[in-house]
C-alpha cells in the first residue's frame, strides 16, 4: 500500500470521534481532520439494558453530520468501530442495522478483546517503552493489558469507564470525600482481580482523553516549557498532588480549568483516582501518556496487512526520524551519509582518548545527525532557532520528552551562547555532566554537517592523529572541496573547544595530495 485516504468513527461510551487520515508510504501517517462530539451514549442505557430511542437519535444524527464531513473531504474509505455503549446495550443489533438504513454507515462491533489488542497496537508502534501496563478508560469501560519487549502478553476489559464510574458513585456535579473512598474501594477490588498485573514494577501508558487532560493540567499548572503530551512523564507523586488540587475546586472552576475540557469537568477526578489505584496495585514509579490509542491502533493494522515494513514497533524512533527529515527536504541518502560520518568521527575521538565510548551516546548522535540542521528548510539564517522549535516542540513518536529535548537541543547546535539559551529552561532535566556532553556532542554535529554543506557527499573517510600539542584531522575527498573546506575551517574552533586542544585539517583529494591546514 503506497497511498491511502481512509477515515475512521470512534463511537465510546462519552465521545464519538472523526479522524481523518492520509497515509503515504514516504511520508508515513498523518491526520488530516479530526472532529469530535461528546455525545454521553452511556447515559442512555436504560435499566432494562436496551438504549433509549433518544440515545440512537443523538448517534443518529451525529453519524448524518459525519457523513457530510467525509463527503467534504471526499473520503470514501471508512471504517466505524463501536465500542463499550452499543456493546453492553441489548439492542445492539438493532442499533446497528439503523445506523445502516438511516445513515449508510456500517457500524462494526469491536469485542472487548479486540479494544484492548487495539489500543496496545497503537501504544506498541508509538512509544519507546519496551514493557508495560496500558489502560485505556472510556465513558463505559476500561482496557488493560500487559506488554514485554513489545509483545502483547495478556489483557482484561472492566464494563466500567469514568461516565459509569459517576453514575454509580456520584451523586452531584463532582465527587466528595465518602464517595471517593467508595470509587477507590472499588476499583483497588476490581484490579486485584487481575493477579499478572500485581506488583510487576512496569511502567503505567495511559490511553484516551482523560489520560491527556490529566497531563494537559499538569503541564499547564507547572508553566511547562513545550508542547504536547504525547510521551509525558508523572509520577505517583504527581497524580496524588493533583488529586488534591482537583479535589479543592468547585465545579465551575474545573470547567474553566486551564488544560481541561469543560466537558471532562465532571469526570476527571474518578478518572484520575483509578490511575492512581493502577500505580499502586502494579507497583509502577512512572505514569506515561500516549496521544494514540484505538484509532490508531486500527489503521496502523490495517496498513500492515498491506505493508509489513510500514512501522516497525521495535525501532519506533528510527522510522519516524526520517520522515521527519524527509518533511523538511532530507533524502535518505542524505540522512545516511550524515550517519556515516557521524559515526566515523565519534569513533576516531573514541579511539584517540577525546570521549569515552558509549554505546547510548553514540545512539544518540546517530538520531540527532538524521534531523540536524533541519530548520534551514524553513530560513536559512535562523536554521538553529527553528531546528529547535519543531523537535522540541512536536510529538516525535518513540521518544519522552527529555529524550526530544536532547535531541533539539543537539540537532540544533549552532554556538555555546544560542545552546545556553536553548538549555536554559530545562537545566534541571539534566546533570552537569549530561549538559557539557550534549554541548559538545552538538560541536561535533555541526563539524559533520559542514562536511556536507554543497550536499555533493564528496568525503569518505574521517582520520584523526594527535600531534604533541595539537590534532590533525585528515579529510579524504573525491572531488574538489573548496565549500567544504571554508565550513570546516569556519567550525573548527566549537570542535577544538569540544576536545579541548587545536585542530589542523588537512583535506586529502583522492589521487592528489592537497594540503589545506
Amino acid at each position: 500500500m503506497n497511498e491511502l485516504k481512509t477515515a475512521i468513527i470512534d463511537i465510546g461510551s462519552n465521545t464519538i470521534r472523526l479522524v481523518m487520515y492520509q497515509y503515504d508510504k514516504e511520508e508515513g501517517l498523518r491526520e488530516i481532520g479530526n472532529i469530535k462530539t461528546v455525545a454521553r451514549l452511556r447515559t442512555y442505557l436504560q435499566p432494562s439494558g436496551e438504549m433509549s430511542e433518544e440515545g440512537i437519535q443523538v448517534l443518529t444524527e451525529t453519524l448524518l453530520t459525519f457523513k457530510a464531513m467525509l463527503d467534504d473531504f471526499e473520503v470514501t474509505d471508512v471504517k466505524a468501530a463501536a465500542t463499550a455503549a452499543i456493546r453492553q446495550a441489548t439492542n445492539r443489533a438493532e442499533i446497528i442495522t439503523l445506523m445502516k438504513e438511516r445513515t449508510g454507515i456500517q457500524v462494526e462491533l469491536l469485542t472487548e478483546e479486540e479494544e484492548a489488542y487495539y489500543g496496545f497496537v497503537a501504544v506498541a508502534h508509538s512509544i519507546g517503552t519496551k514493557s508495560a501496563v496500558t489502560i485505556d478508560i472510556g465513558g463505559g469501560s476500561t482496557e488493560i493489558t500487559l506488554f514485554k519487549n513489545k509483545e502483547l502478553q495478556t489483557s482484561h476489559s472492566f464494563p466500567f469507564g469514568t461516565v459509569s464510574l459517576k453514575q454509580r458513585f456520584v451523586k452531584g456535579d463532582i465527587i466528595n470525600g465518602s464517595e471517593k473512598k467508595e470509587l477507590i474501594a472499588f476499583i483497588k477490588e476490581q484490579f486485584q482481580s487481575l493477579p499478572w498485573i500485581q506488583d510487576i514494577g512496569l511502567p503505567i501508558i495511559a490511553i484516551g482523553g482523560s489520560a491527556r487532560n490529566v497531563a494537559q493540567i499538569h503541564q499547564q499548572k507547572h508553566a511547562y516549557p513545550i508542547a504536547s503530551v504525547h510521551g509525558y512523564e508523572m509520577t505517583k507523586e504527581n497524580l496524588e498532588e493533583l488529586s488534591i488540587f482537583l479535589g479543592n475546586l468547585s465545579f465551575n472552576e474545573l470547567k474553566q480549568l486551564d488544560g481541561l475540557s469543560a466537558d471532562r469537568a465532571d469526570i476527571i477526578v474518578p478518572a484520575l483516582e483509578v490511575f492512581s489505584v493502577l500505580m499502586e496495585v502494579v507497583g509502577g514509579e512512572s505514569f506515561q501518556i500516549t496521544k494514540n490509542g484505538l484509532r490508531e491502533g486500527l489503521i496502523i493494522q490495517r496498513i500492515l496487512q498491506t505493508d509489513e515494513s510500514a512501522f516497525d514497533k521495535y525501532n519506533v524512533f528510527e522510522g519516524n526520524a526520517r520522515r521527519l527529515a524527509r518533511q523538511y527536504g532530507r533524502t535518505e541518502d542524505e540522512v545516511d551519509y550524515l550517519m556515516n560520518l557521524t559515526d566515523q568521527l565519534y569513533r576516531e575521538c573514541c579511539h584517540l582518548g577525546y570521549s569515552q565510548y558509549n554505546q547510548k551516546d553514540l545512539e544518540l548522535l546517530t538520531r540527532a545527525s538524521k534531523v540536524f540542521n533541519i530548520g534551514e528548510y524553513i530560513e536559512l539564517s535562523s536554521a538553529s532557532q527553528h531546528t529547535f522549535y519543531l523537535i522540541a516542540n512536536q510529538s516525535i513518536d518513540g521518544l519522552n520528552h527529555k529524550e526530544r529535548v536532547k535531541l533539539a537541543l543537539l540537532a540544533s547546535y549552532k554556538n555555546k551562547d544560542y545552546y545556553q539559551r536553548f538549555a536554559a529552561p530545562f537545566t534541571e532535566w539534566m546533570s552537569r555532566e549530561e549538559y557539557r556532553k550534549i554541548r559538545d556532542f552538538g560541536a561535533l554535529l555541526k563539524f559533520v554537517y559542514a562536511l556536507n554543506v554543497s550536499k555533493r557527499k564528496i568525503v569518505h573517510a574521517i582520520e584523526i592523529q594527535t600531534e604533541e600539542d595539537y590534532v590533525q584531522l585528515s579529510i579524504y575527498v573525491k572531488n574538489n572541496a573548496a565549500a567544504e573546506k571554508y565550513q570546516a575551517n569556519r567550525h573548527k574552533k566549537h570542535l577544538e573547544r569540544a576536545l579541548k586542544i587545536p585542530i589542523k585539517i588537512n583535506f586529502i583529494e583522492e589521487g592528489l595530495n592537497n594540503n589545506d591546514n
